[in-house]
């Protein structure tokens, strides 16, 4: 519990810090309010132009609601919009994360679900890994697309009470689970792989193993079809 700041920096290809851009102040620690520790931003995306980047909190923060729960959807994720030549914010949009989607083996042991990643279809469609850990059974890893033009603009809210915003709605694409994977990890990372000949691109993801020994590093190649 290091009580650190999320940051969004650009470095160089060999580390070296360019500068960092600027994040709304509600997304800084504050006493009672902020991101929790360890859920702060864990997805990061650029529109295809490089122009803009998306940043997503992984859960809410602590004046929005609650983290998700065993048949209770979480408080609200924001996701900040940050212009890459200036490096201010330009819009945020709320994301409701699921469920956790089944209790521990053994009561009262460790569960979650957040955003673990984020990619960008084209300029306003997203990609949205949600990431669950249930203690005793396992990973469950759902794919959503949403439309950042959708919901309503919270940047300049210091809290989000329900009724007070709409969030984006969300289409589920895939649950991992039914995709024939030997197993499911802690998948954090999503980035667009090579063409295949019909035409079609592919999304590759890829899993933490957190210095585990009992987890493993999991590249994964899908064929993703393109929707209007």
């Amino acid at each position: 519990r290091l009580a650190l700041d999320p940051f969004v920096r650009e470095v160089t290809l060999d580390g070296r810090h360019l500068r960092e851009l600027s994040l709304p102040d509600h997304l800084h620690l504050r006493v009672g309010t902020g991101p929790r520790d360890n859920l702060a931003l864990e997805g990061l995306a650029v529109t295809p132009d490089g122009k803009t980047a998306w940043a997503a909190m992984e859960a809410a923060l602590q004046q929005d609601g609650p983290v998700p729960g065993v048949g209770r959807p979480g408080g609200p994720c924001r996701f900040t919009q940050l212009d890459v030549a200036s490096g201010r914010a330009l819009q945020q949009r709320a994301y409701l994360p699921d469920a956790i989607p089944q209790a521990p083996l053994v009561p009262g042991t460790f569960a979650d679900n957040g955003v673990s990643e984020v990619l960008m279809i084209d300029a306003h469609r997203m990609l949205v890994l949600e990431r669950a850990y249930i203690a005793g059974v396992g990973n469950s890893l759902r794919l959503y697309e949403v439309d950042t033009r959708d919901g309503s603009d919270t940047l300049d809210a210091a809290r989000l009470v329900p009724g007070g915003f709409r969030p984006m709605a969300k289409r589920l694409v895939a649950d991992f689970a039914q995709l024939g994977l030997s197993r499911l990890d802690n998948t954090e990372a999503m980035a667009r792989g090579p063409a295949l000949r019909n035409g079609n691109r592919t999304l590759v993801c890829l899993s933490d193993d957190n210095f585990n020994p009992a987890q493993v590093t999991q590249f994964v190649a899908f064929e993703y079809l393109e929707t209007a």
